[in-house]
This record gives structure tokens, C-alpha cells and sequence, in this order.
């Protein structure tokens, strides 16, 4: 267990902790075929990060509220649409679909995007848009809407919903995308957020996180490991369409000095064991 959650636990469970509310946000599996089948790109974020340092992640990031504002170029299912599969009304909706496509644009690179509903945009240096897009000085909808470009909600699945412990200091209404690494494109090498990146079979990955090579949150190694039997991304990309996306949100139990906390429907993330106060 995280050093600061035994006491974060108590504050929570005594009622002198109020929880702070989840942020929406988006992320993306992105994925590429290989000879051992799907690979997924992953991040390990700085150790200097105020969430999740030092842990692999995707891709991913906080709803940005004035992507729901502008109007853009879209293609696939509609934020209508989209509000129905994610649980949310339709403004929420083109907001979390535009966080997706962003940040895999603004952390890997790859862009969802493209000049009309059928192509994605020819490779070229968007290094000053990103840099832009990270210091928060225009919506990614004002970006599409100024090169022109078709935001391609058609080359995402929804795959998972997960919210953060009311325990956390910093919660997030999270929910993952997978999509597939468009051809012509590739994905950053360096990424400012992250000290490492690598692509990684799901399997790769989770043998990786079990011998304690590569950290992750709970989402991330549940997702690789639903990857796993996965033969290409196009069979991945079939699965999301059928997937639910009812959020799973980690609780805490408080029994003296024993604390249990459990995932429902997960449980092998269930982690149990004795924290007396002075620990």
C-alpha cells in the first residue's frame, strides 16, 4: 500500500477528510500490430510529477471544458452518440472524446485528426501546436478548427471507466480509449512528461509489473491485462465496441489496525494487511 493512503484511509473513513471531487479525463491505449501480436505505447512519468510519478501509464490527461464550446470537423459516432456509450450528457461527452484525441496528440504525437472523414494528417513537425496545446494557451477544438482538421472520433474505442479512490489526493474520472497508431504516423521517442517510453506487448507488460520492473496503477495493469488475449489491434478495436463502461471505483475498509481496500469485480487488486497508527 502507498505510503500516504493508511492515513488518508483513516482521515476518509473517520469523516475528517471530505474527498475531493474526480476531474473527468481521457486516455488511450494506443496500439500497433507486431510479430507477437498488439503492442501498447507506454509512458513512465517523471518522478517529479504530482500523479503517478515514476509509474507507466498511457497517454492521457484532464478534460479540457472549452473543447465542448467550439464547434469542429467530426467524423464517426457523434457526440450524441458518444454520450450514450460514456454515460455522460452530450457537451461532457465532446469534451472527453477531444481529451482523448488530444493528448495522444499533445504526449505521443499521433494525431486522430485529419483533413477529412477518411484520411489522418500527413506526418509534419507539430512541435509548436503541442507545446501550445501543454501550456493550455488554445483548445484542442481551436486547433482542429484552425488547421481545418476533422476531429476522427471513429478511430477510438471505449474500453474502461475508472474513477480515483475517494482516498486519493487527487482524483480522476478517468475514461480509456483504445486506438490504433495510424500508418505514416509514428509515436514520440521523448515525451516531456516522461522519462522513458516503450512499446510493450500486454503480456510483456504485465509479467513486467509482476516481477516489480514497471510500476502501474491499477487501471493500467487491468487494461493490459484485458488486452492480453488479444490477437491484433483490429480484434482489440472489435472487442471495445461491446465493452461496458460502468466506472469502477476502488473502496477502503477500516477494522482497527487492518485495512482492506477492493476494486469490485477485481480481485486480484484487493490489498489487505495490518497499518497501526504510529506506521
Amino acid at each position: 500500500m502507498p505510503p500516504g493512503w493508511p492515513a488518508r484511509i483513516r482521515a476518509v473513513d473517520s469523516g475528517t477528510l471530505t474527498p475531493p471531487v474526480p476531474r473527468p479525463a481521457a486516455t488511450v491505449v494506443l496500439l500497433r500490430d507486431s510479430a507477437d501480436g498488439p503492442q501498447a505505447y507506454l509512458l513512465r512519468r517523471r518522478t517529479s510529477m504530482a500523479f503517478a510519478a515514476g509509474m507507466y501509464a498511457y497517454p492521457g490527461g484532464g478534460v479540457d471544458p472549452r473543447d465542448a464550446e467550439v464547434e469542429t470537423g467530426w467524423a464517426g459516432p457523434t457526440p450524441e452518440e458518444w454520450a450514450r456509450r460514456l454515460g455522460v450528457d452530450t457537451r461532457t461527452a465532446r469534451a472527453v472524446v477531444c481529451a482523448a484525441v488530444r493528448e495522444t496528440f499533445e504526449e505521443a504525437g499521433v494525431l486522430l485528426a485529419g483533413p477529412d472523414a477518411d484520411s489522418v494528417a500527413a506526418p509534419r513537425d507539430w512541435t509548436a501546436e503541442r507545446t501550445a496545446l501543454e501550456a493550455h494557451e488554445l483548445s484542442f477544438a481551436e486547433f482542429l478548427r484552425d488547421h481545418g482538421l476533422v476531429l476522427r472520433s471513429d478511430l477510438l474505442g471505449g474500453w474502461a471507466r475508472w474513477i480515483t479512490p475517494e482516498f486519493e489526493e487527487r482524483r480522476y474520472d478517468t475514461w480509456f480509449f483504445v486506438a490504433a497508431l495510424p500508418p505514416g504516423q509514428d509515436a514520440a521517442r521523448e515525451v516531456g512528461e516522461a522519462d522513458r517510453v516503450a512499446w510493450l506487448t500486454p503480456t510483456e507488460a504485465v509479467l513486467g509489473h509482476r516481477e516489480g520492473r514497471f510500476g502501474m496503477l491499477p487501471p493500467t495493469v487491468t487494461v493490459l491485462r484485458e488486452l492480453s488475449p488479444v490477437r491484433t489491434v483490429a480484434e482489440a478495436l472489435a472487442a471495445a465496441a461491446d465493452r461496458p463502461l460502468e466506472p469502477v471505483l476502488g473502496r477502503a475498509e477500516v477494522r482497527g489496525d487492518r485495512m482492506t481496500v477492493r476494486w469490485p469485480g477485481y480481485d486480484e487488486l484487493t490489498i489487505d494487511g495490518e497499518f497501526p497508527e504510529d506506521s
